[in-house]
């Protein structure tokens, strides 16, 4: 049995019998563990009291500096029953369930959910949480509606999408955190190693994972940009990701566009070669999600923030370098990813074999960032109304708001020892082509090729 090297410090361990909880390495740890956290939710209760006095954060930060955050907390403290909020706070934090199921597909997209469990993110949130390796993205969206999953890795299109009632029935869905940025690639069968102009790719047939799925909609921009209309010079078809390589294999498919490690399992396997990263469409572009029902989220807020809290933490532990090979010994197994440990870590080292017989380099192939920037879900939005998924008027801003919940990433984020950032959206470009979300109806009119 591989034996990981604990995310935090020997005091989490989850063999411990040091203390009264069993998860510090003495009473005296449990002690000042406890008196952290105490601290903690004092602070978000004074912050949560400041921001509802003074919502607009100029004007906070003007009156901090001005009188001292002490004097504030000693004034607002007299006219607000500060300790009482806290303890209140403090008992409703607390999970009201602790036994969940999460659903995953085994990609490394999934990473944080699914490294959380081996690695003991959950367990340090008091969560027993069970991760249900999932064959497809139509079955893991109906389980989560269905309530057989808690909470569920989604496609990050896919909350927009059930939310909005597009290919389901409208339900409020959220997607309070990202699991990870770039991780895709196109990827060709071998036979193709000499048509590297999209403009040659003419009756071809590709696989994506799910109509809705940044997936689908990086592969339509980076064809459309290229000439080719991807509903009339080639097909388009959704295929569950753990059957791509096969169907590369049998010749009934001619490349894909894929999250890893499909692509690099194709090089391994030898049927195929890696035509382009993802980042070198849209460098820094979403991919998958941690999502759940807006009903868990009102209905089981203290449970809620523990998963959340556990995800956001193991992804700050996968962003960094140093840690991806005992990240890729963690999930390759059989009952996460089911790969060779090569294939993993050459996804998540970013030092893999092309299939062209070369080595590359690229440390950010894959990058695990959090933050669920509202700007991300009004580009999905636009290409969902640019290829007709969605019809009519859209509230760009409102839908955005609604499902990816930034401000829940940016406080737990911070608490992680990332750095959130100071506003929801930005501007980014794709392909070269700036995208402004303030204006998405200019830019879905802006392209030559289009179903809207």
């Amino acid at each position: 049995m591989t034996t990981f090297k604990d995310p935090f410090d020997a005091r989490y361990r989850l063999n411990s019998r040091g203390c009264s909880c069993g998860q510090h390495g003495s009473e005296a740890e449990h002690v000042q563990a406890q008196a952290s956290e105490d601290a903690r939710t004092t602070r978000v209760v004074e912050g949560a009291v400041m921001r509802a006095l003074f919502p607009h954060d100029a004007t906070r930060r003007a009156f901090l500096s001005a009188v001292g955050a002490g004097t504030a907390f000693a004034a607002v403290n007299a006219l607000f029953p500060l300790a009482s909020a806290t303890e209140a706070f403090a008992q409703a934090a607390k999970p009201e369930k602790t036994d969940l199921k999460v659903g995953f597909i085994p990609i490394t997209c999934a990473t944080p959910i699914i490294m959380a469990k081996p690695m003991g993110f959950y367990e340090k949130q008091g969560l027993n949480v069970e991760v249900v390796k999932t064959a497809g993205w139509a079955v893991i969206r109906d389980k989560a509606i269905n309530k057989e999953y808690d909470a569920a890795h989604m496609l990050s299109p896919m909350p927009l999408a059930i939310s909005m009632g597009v290919g389901s029935n409208p339900i409020p869905w959220t997607m309070p955190a990202v699991e990870n940025v770039n991780g895709q690639a196109i990827t060709l069968a071998v036979k193709h190693k000499d048509k590297r102009d999209p403009k040659d790719w003419k009756g071809m047939k590709f696989a994506v994972p799910f109509d809705y799925s940044m997936h689908n909609y990086l592969l339509r921009y980076y064809l459309a940009e290229a000439g080719i209309d991807p509903d009339r010079d080639v097909q388009i078809r959704a295929v569950p990701p753990p059957e791509m390589v096969a169907n590369l294999r049998a010749d009934n498919i001619d490349g894909f566009l894929a999250p890893d490690p499909v692509n690099q399992r194709a090089v391994y396997d030898g049927v195929g070669f890696i035509h382009i990263l993802s980042k070198e469409i849209w460098d820094g572009h979403p991919c998958c999600a941690f999502s759940a029902s807006k009903q868990f989220v009102t209905e089981m807020p203290g449970t809620y923030q523990a998963l959340l809290k556990a995800i956001i933490e193991a992804t700050a532990f996968a962003q960094k370098a140093e840690n991806r090979k005992e990240i890729a010994a963690a999930i390759a197994p059989t009952n996460y990813l089911n790969q060779p440990q090569t294939v993993v870590e050459q996804v998540l080292t970013g030092t893999y074999a092309d299939g062209l017989g070369g080595v590359k380099k690229d440390p950010n192939r894959i990058a695990f960032d959090p933050f669920p920037w509202e700007s991300f879900a009004v580009w999905i939005l636009t290409q969902m109304k640019r290829w007709g998924q969605i019809k009519g008027d859209v509230d760009y801003a409102k839908v955005a708001n609604d499902v990816f919940l930034a401000t829940d990433a940016k406080r737990l984020m911070a608490e992680a020892g990332l750095m959130p950032p100071e506003t929801t959206t930005k501007t980014f470009s794709v392909m070269g082509k700036p995208f402004d979300p303030t204006k998405p109806d200019e830019y879905v009119a802006s392209f030559a090729i289009k179903r809207s």
